[in-house]
C-alpha cells in the first residue's frame, strides 16, 4: 500500500460549492431488518452495507452485513476483546473492514481490528492506549478519533503511530472517511446540532461544512454512522429499528 498524498484538486470544487445546502430531505430511506442495538459506524461497498453496533445489555460488540438494495441482513459476527466490546465508526478498503473496539469509557484502551470482507474473520489488530471511537482508512494511512474525537491519531497499517494532534474543530466526530485526500467527518456540535465537515488531510484545515437536520424520531442524522461515496452521504442515526438515510450532495 502507498502513502496517502495530499490532493488539491477537490479543494476548489468544495470551496466553490454551497456551504448552506439543505440536508433535511433524504433521497432514499432504507429500513434495516433485525435488531441493531446501539448503532455506531457504517461503510458501503457495491451492494453491501456494513454496520457496527454495541449490545450494551450483553456487553458484546456486533458487526452486521446487509444488502444495500433490500436492507436484508446477510451476516453478523461478534467483535470484542475482553473488556473491550464497544465498536466505533468503521472504514473499509478493497478487501477488509477496519473496526476500533474499545472499552466503554473515556480515556481507556482499544484494539483496531482488520477483518476480511469475504469472511468477516479477524485478519490483524493492534492496540491503542486510548478509547478510539472511529477510524478512516486510505492506503497505508489509518486516522482515528478518540472519545468525541478530541484527539486525532494517525497510524500506518502496521499500527505504528505517525502523528497525534488535537481536533481543531468543536465537532464531536462519530464517524469519518478518507476520500480523495480529504477527511470527511460527521458528528455533533455543542448543543447537539449535526454537521458534516470536509477537512484537508493531514493538516485538518476546514474546507467545507454542512449542517444537517434530524429524523422524524428526533435523532440528528450525524448522531452515529456516516459514509460518503459517489456524491452521496449515508447516515444511520437510529438504534434498534434502524433506518439508513441517503442524501445527494451538490
Amino acid at each position: 500500500m502507498t502513502p496517502l498524498r495530499r490532493c488539491g484538486c477537490l479543494s476548489g470544487l468544495l470551496l466553490a460549492s454551497s456551504f448552506a445546502q439543505d440536508l433535511s430531505s433524504p433521497s432514499r430511506v432504507l429500513l434495516l431488518q433485525g435488531e441493531t442495538f446501539h448503532v455506531q459506524g457504517i461503510d458501503i461497498g457495491g451492494d453491501r452495507l456494513w454496520v457496527s453496533a454495541v449490545d450494551q445489555n450483553a456487553r458484546k460488540g456486533r458487526l452486521f452485513e446487509y444488502s444495500l438494495s433490500s436492507g436484508r441482513r446477510l451476516r453478523s459476527v461478534e467483535v470484542q476483546d475482553g473488556v473491550r466490546y464497544h465498536p466505533g465508526g468503521i472504514a473499509t478498503d478493497a478487501v477488509s473492514i477496519w473496526i476500533p473496539v474499545a472499552e466503554y469509557r473515556r480515556d481507556s484502551s482499544a484494539v483496531i481490528e482488520r477483518r476480511s470482507k469475504a469472511t468477516l474473520e479477524l485478519m490483524t489488530r493492534f492496540s491503542v492506549q486510548d478509547h478510539i471511537g472511529c477510524v478512516a482508512v486510505q492506503g497505508d494511512v489509518i486516522v482515528g478519533g478518540n472519545w468525541d474525537s478530541r484527539t486525532m491519531y494517525v497510524w500506518n497499517a502496521r499500527g505504528e503511530l505517525q502523528r497525534k494532534l488535537p481536533n481543531p474543530r468543536p465537532t464531536a466526530y462519530q464517524d469519518m472517511k478518507l476520500v480523495g485526500g480529504h477527511l470527511v467527518a460527521s458528528g455533533l456540535l455543542p448543543g447537539k446540532s449535526g454537521v458534516v465537515d470536509w477537512l484537508e488531510f493531514p493538516d485538518l484545515t476546514l474546507i467545507r461544512s454542512l449542517s444537517v437536520g434530524a429524523t422524524d424520531r428526533g435523532q440528528p442524522y450525524t448522531r452515529e454512522g456516516m459514509t460518503y461515496a459517489g456524491g452521496k452521504l449515508y447516515f444511520l442515526p437510529e438504534d434498534r429499528s434502524s433506518r439508513l438515510f441517503v442524501f445527494d450532495v451538490k
